[in-house]
Parts: structure tokens; C-alpha cells; sequence
């Protein structure tokens, strides 16, 4: 028998009733969890730049992912300490489907490495060959990784070989070369004039197998073999016991820059951002900074400026952007180093180059003065110092 039109209309109605009472006994659940989740995130994940920790509540289920444990198994004693139901769907990382390659090895000159997976993606940061990284999922042909400086970031898979914690123990151990002129090229045989295997950059990091002549025979990490000139390598230990971190150092070194192009995303001879190029300026000389502007102002001493210059040190850090004002928070969004001579300080912007703070210098940058926030003092106890840490081995 059909129903009228009257009992259908009341039946949708009740329908919807009956919905609304659904939702309205599950929101105070809600949340009630939410603040349980963000206050777990500020605690293990206040900058996810270098942490992960993206969990959503849907309903009393939360969904979602974490690299870090701990954070997860704290989230859930505090939810059962407070009688909170809930559905546990929150994905611990690394995943599974990585079948034990956990560990993955940088095996081209750079590796770009993106926000998303996918190449249209922003470039956040860069790795150069021989870089070591922790793998937490794979997408597609992508991986998300984590840098030796904690930065997470997708890369592609035709950028690194990936690894078994066996064949990543014998790697770090093995007899490195690294590469030290700012470009070049490793070759299919003991002659410059031939073929190439690959491009390489400052920094690069191969296996030395043995000295062939004016070259070293090398191998990468997906098992390409090839000979670079004795002139622009040297061992790895004999690299890192040389680097001393002083004033004129860094001077020097940051000098042997200039020009570089601007690269948002760049830390390397390609192409370096503002903290990319302050970053590659301290590995050169053997210290590890974090990868942005904003994560290297909480670094170091503050330098007093409030009446000049005059307390400057080559190798200071300036910072520049906008101060917190009006109840918003302040925002670090360029970096330069201090050098000295006619207060002047070098930085990436549309290129490397020297500019000042004198407004009677022909160099002046008024934008940068307008700007300035702080300048800070790296010590090396403050930051990763390769002459006592391990990092490709």
C-alpha cells in the first residue's frame, strides 16, 4: 500500500530529527578531545616543519599520523585518564609497507625535496649526495623523509637509494671522499675528457675505493662506480678534522659565494634561499645549522645593536621581518651574516651579494635597515659540530 504524502513528509522529518540528536550527543565528545590533541601537538609538535603529529578527531575517532611514539601513547593515557571515549585510528610511523627500508641515502648531486609529493610542489629544502635520511612513508614514487637537521620533506624516488639498517650500517661505515669544489663531475673512467656519471656540488659525499692515478675511484650509494679528479676530493675525516668555524672563515668562505643565484628551497651551489646560503656557509666550516630563518633566531647569543654596530662580529647572524604587534606574533622572514668592513653584511637576495647598513655606503640597503630585528652569536655547543658528531658515518 502506498503511504500518503503526509505520513512520507512526517517521516522525513523525524528522519531528520533523529540526525540532529546524533550530532548533537557526539559534539560535546568532540570536543572534549580536542583540547587533549592540541595541547599533545604543542608539547611533542609545536613546529612541524622538523615533527609530526597531524591528528584529527572525527566524531570520538581520531585519525590521522605521528613519527613520535611518545606523543601518541600520551594522548591516549590523558584521554583515558579523563573518561573520554574514543576510537584509536592514529598511524604510527614509519609505515609498514616500507618493508624494513627505513633508511634511505641522498645518491645524486641534489636532491630536491618538496612539501607535497609532487614536482609542482614548493621546494623546501635540498640534500646533497651521500646525505643520510630517516623514511617515514611512501606515496606514490614518493617518500617522505627526514633530514639530519630534523627537516620533513617529500622527495622523489629516482633521488635516493633506500635502505635496510644492515646495508645503511655499512654505508655510514664505509671510507667516504667528499667533493670540494663548488661544481663539477665524476667520470665513467681516469679521464676528464670522457663521459660523466655525474654532476657533483660542494659537499657531495661518495665511497672512496681506491686512487687511480690523478683520481679517485668512487662509488655511489645505488652502486654506480666512477672516478673524480685527486684535486677537487678529499677523505672525509681529513675534511671534517680541518674545518675551524673562526671569523675569517667564514668571511672566506661566504665570499666564495657571491653571485650564487637566488633559490627558494636552495641550500646548495645551485642555489641558495637566505637561510640556505647561511646554512651552506656554516657546513662548509663544519657546523650544522636548522634550515630556516625562523629556526636559526633561536640560536646563539643575542648581540647588543641598540646603539650601532659597533658589538658586530663576522660571522654574526642578522634577522629581518616584521615585530609581533597588535597581538600578532613576530615574523623572522630573511637572514644575512655580518662581515664587517663598511657595516656590511652578505645575504641571499635575488643573488648573493654584499650590502649595508651605513647610510652613507653606496651599498645601502635602507629595505634591509627598516627591517632588522636582532643579530645573534652561533657558538659551535650550540648547533650539530660535524668535528664532534657523526653524521655520514
Amino acid at each position: 500500500m502506498r503511504k500518503s504524502p503526509f505520513l512520507l513528509l512526517l517521516c522525513f522529518l523525524m528522519s531528520c530529527a533523529a540526525g540532529n540528536t546524533t550530532l548533537q550527543t557526539s559534539a560535546p565528545e568532540a570536543t572534549a578531545l580536542q583540547p587533549h590533541v592540541d595541547a599533545v601537538r604543542q608539547q611533542y609538535a609545536p613546529d612541524k616543519r622538523v615533527a609530526l603529529f597531524q591528528v584529527e578527531q572525527h566524531g570520538n575517532v581520531l585519525r590521522g599520523e605521528t613519527n613520535i611514539p611518545e606523543a601518541k601513547a600520551t594522548l591516549l593515557k590523558q584521554l583515558q585518564e579523563a573518561n573520554l571515549p574514543y576510537v584509536d585510528s592514529i598511524q604510527v610511523l614509519p609505515e609498514a609497507e616500507l618493508g624494513g627500508e627505513q633508511q634511505a641515502i641522498v645518491t645524486i648531486s641534489v636532491a630536491n625535496l618538496r612539501s607535497q609529493p609532487k614536482h609542482s610542489a614548493e621546494l623546501a629544502t635540498q640534500a646533497t649526495m651521500g646525505t643520510p635520511l630517516q623514511v617515514w612513508k611512501k606515496e606514490g614514487s614518493w617518500y617522505l623523509v627526514q633530514t639530519p637537521d630534523k627537516y620533513l620533506a617529500w622527495v622523489d624516488e629516482g633521488g635516493i637509494t633506500l635502505m635496510n639498517s644492515s646495508n645503511f650500517s655499512n654505508w655510514q661505515q664505509g671510507n667516504k671522499l667528499l667533493y670540494t669544489n663548488p661544481y663539477g663531475f665524476a667520470y665513467a673512467a681516469p679521464d676528464a675528457a670522457g663521459a660523466t656519471v655525474s654532476d657533483l656540488v660542494y659537499g657531495d659525499v661518495m665511497l672512496l675505493e681506491e686512487q687511480a692515478q690523478d683520481f679517485y675511484e668512487v662509488s655511489f650509494p645505488d652502486g654506480r662506480t666512477g672516478y673524480v679528479p685527486a684535486s677537487t676530493a678529499i677523505r672525509y675525516k681529513d675534511w671534517v678534522a680541518s674545518r675551524q668555524p673562526t671569523e675569517e672563515n667564514l668571511v672566506q668562505t661566504s665570499k666564495g659565494l657571491l653571485g650564487l643565484p637566488y633559490l627558494w628551497g636552495g641550500t646548495s651551489f645551485k642555489g641558495v634561499d637566505c637561510s640556505g646560503f647561511t646554512k651552506t656557509v656554516y657546513f662548509m666550516n663544519g657546523l650544522v645549522l636548522p634550515r630556516d630563518a625562523s629556526q636559526q633566531v633561536h640560536l646563539g647569543e643575542l648581540v647588543d645593536t641598540s646603539e650601532g654596530w659597533q658589538n658586530m662580529r663576522p660571522g654574526d647572524l642578522l634577522f629581518f621581518g616584521i615585530p609581533a604587534k597588535d597581538g600578532k606574533p613576530e615574523r623572522v622572514v630573511h637572514v644575512g651574516m655580518w662581515i664587517g668592513g663598511d657595516q656590511e653584511f652578505i645575504h641571499s637576495s635575488g643573488k648573493v651579494r654584499v650590502s649595508s647598513m651605513n647610510p652613507a655606503s653606496q651599498n645601502f640597503e635602507a629595505s634591509e635597515l627598516k627591517r632588522f630585528l636582532r643579530a645573534k652569536r652561533i657558538s659551535p655547543q650550540e648547533t650539530l659540530d660535524l668535528r664532534t658528531a657523526s653524521l655520514y658515518e
